[in-house]
């Protein structure tokens, strides 16, 4: 079975800084384009960062210059470096794999809370 398992998240200062894991299972996980969603509270889901099979990065431009995202494929993980968060980076923070030949699978994780609050 398919299992992609986020960690990390949890109350950070405005300012501060947390980084996020997602460990991936039952996936060949070199095929994957790996990203990062977040979702707050009458919203709608985002796409915060994305990191492809090749190693290329992109990010939204809210995020872009805070958060770096990075792939260790032997181990099967994709983490979310956090910096400089302000309140309204608070949201639950969701893992996608998203296969990149036909036919395009899409895995989703339960999602980690983030809250940025003083």
């Amino acid at each position: 079975q398919v299992q992609l398992v986020e960690s990390g998240g949890g109350l950070v200062q405005p300012g501060g800084s947390l980084s996020l894991s997602c460990a991936a299972a039952g996936i060949t996980f070199r095929l994957y384009t790996m990203n990062w969603y977040r979702q707050a509270p009458g919203k709608q889901r985002e796409l915060v960062a994305v990191i492809t099979f090749g190693g290329n990065t992109n990010y939204a431009d809210s995020v872009k210059g805070r958060f770096t995202i990075s792939r260790d494929n032997a181990k099967n993980t994709v983490d979310l470096q956090m910096n400089s968060l302000k309140p309204e980076d608070t949201a639950v923070y969701y893992c996608n794999a998203e296969q990149a030949v036909w036919p395009k699978h899409d895995y989703w994780g339960k999602g980690t809370q983030v809250t940025v609050s003083s």
